[in-house]
């Protein structure tokens, strides 16, 4: 597949989702030497909110965009505006800036790391589908390790914007180098229609909770949680009655697998969302550097790859799997709400706080390829198209929520521009306790989903 007939077109797809995941962990890794350059604390979440909701739409947009405007034309505009949103973000003055930029960002790397996706059916003979899929899909282990890096030298230098000045040369030879190895033209195929009601009601919950936990006033933010919640339950009525839809029509039929399993894997991906926290936390309360904080951020991504490895080939003991992956994630954050607020660089500290991170990701991971198996099985043959991309949707959906929510309870604690330690030990204390929350009511789900 990496031979002279396919490599380049394998290459330039593996770096559609690779450019966009870099951009997930490079971010998060500069975030606190950027929060104190141009302050905003109280918006820290939103970089991650803002970035991923408006994924979710890119990713949503992707098969109309694939259907109009074919494969080259699409990879090139989609790596060109997440190019135009690094731009923005490595120009930003404030941070209302750096977020519209985000919002860019976002847009061009969520249809980018779908068309990706999309196009290996497009592109590559059907024998190359397996190899090229684990190739595409490996490149988030790859972010882990780049993603870290490349903002963790940067802002070890002072130089935050720089990670951003980084991507661009990349994202430019894959926008003009890499597209040109695309075929041409379109499917001749209608383009799907975009269930763009659904989104927006989506959308609008999360950008209410995001809204709400800017303030740290607990009712302003208790309102903001209510009126996203009452959002959802629209969107779930509209799901309900409508053709054009995210999720397949049996996750509300009477069998309530389907939806206990989203469920379910909506809880685990909530749980993951403290990572946004990580290296600020690591910074300010480890005393690490940003580069070390940076890649203690990552061992959570590390840990759900290396679950989702080790486990997925055990089909004979999925149940018990399935079962087990929660449990995991509970302990994780439960050693983190005891090891994560410790105001210690000791070695011990660091590692112990790396081991919870490490079982929470592990947790996910080793239950996740089968729960994406469970998916499939549950959903009728004429929903298996959506039944897929409905997991994108829950994921990404999950994790606006999850960082949004994050913001929320560290507002409302007092993170703030010049939070002491105190502060932030309480902050750490109850954001992982409440978290924990999550895969706790995920044990139970997983066992009903079994009935």
């Amino acid at each position: 597949m990496l031979g002279r007939e396919h490599g380049a077109v394998a290459a330039t797809l593996a770096a559609g989702v690779a450019l966009h995941a870099v951009n997930v962990y490079l971010a998060t890794t500069i975030l606190p030497s950027l929060t104190a350059d141009i302050g905003g604390s109280n918006l820290y979440a939103w970089a991650t909110t803002i970035f991923v909701f408006a994924s979710v739409l890119g990713s949503t947009a992707a098969a109309a965009v694939l259907g109009a405007r074919g494969p080259r034309s699409s990879y090139r505009f989609a790596t060109l505006l997440l190019a135009a949103g690094t731009v923005v973000c490595a120009l930003a003055p404030t941070m209302p800036v750096l977020l519209a930029g985000r919002l860019v960002q976002g847009v061009g790397g969520g249809l980018l790391f779908a068309l990706s996706y999309a196009m290996v059916r497009i592109t590559l003979n059907e024998a190359l589908w397996p190899r090229a899929m684990a190739l595409v899909s490996a490149m988030w282990g790859v972010a882990t390790l780049v993603g870290p890096a490349l903002g963790g030298v940067f802002a070890q230098l002072d130089l935050w914007r720089g990670a951003f000045w980084g991507l661009l040369p990349f994202l430019l030879f894959f926008a003009f180098w890499g597209a040109v190895r695309l075929p041409t033209g379109t499917a001749g195929e209608s383009a799907p229609r975009i269930p763009w009601a659904s989104v927006s009601l989506l959308g609008l919950a999360v950008l209410l909770i995001s809204a709400a936990s800017i303030s740290s006033r607990l009712a302003i933010n208790a309102a903001g949680l209510l009126a996203a919640a009452l959002l959802l339950v629209a969107w779930l009525r509209r799901e309900r009655r409508t053709t054009l839809r995210l999720i397949p029509a049996t996750a509300f039929g009477p069998d309530a697998r389907l939806r206990l399993v989203y469920v379910t894997m909506a809880l685990l991906v909530l749980s993951s969302t403290v990572e946004v926290y990580v290296p600020y936390f690591g910074q300010r309360l480890q005393g690490l550097g940003p580069l070390a904080a940076g890649y203690l951020g990552a061992v959570l991504a590390a840990g759900w790859t290396l679950g989702s490895i080790a486990c997925s080939g055990m089909q004979h003991r999925r149940g018990l799997i399935i079962r087990t992956g929660p449990v995991f994630s509970l302990t994780g954050l439960v050693v983190l709400f005891f090891t994560g607020p410790v105001h210690s660089g000791a070695v011990t500290t660091v590692v112990a706080v790396g081991a919870g991170l490490l079982l929470l990701g592990w947790g996910i991971g080793m239950a996740w390829p089968h729960l994406l198996t469970r998916v499939l099985q549950l959903t009728s043959k004429e929903d298996q198209d959506l039944a897929g991309s409905s997991v994108t949707t829950i994921q990404l959906t999950a994790t606006a929520f999850g960082s949004a929510f994050a913001g929320m309870v560290a507002n409302v604690i007092g993170f703030s521009d010049d939070a002491d330690v105190t502060d932030l030990q309480s902050t750490a204390r109850w954001m992982f306790g409440l978290f924990a929350l999550a895969p706790l009511v995920a044990v139970l789900t997983v066992r009903r989903a079994r009935r």
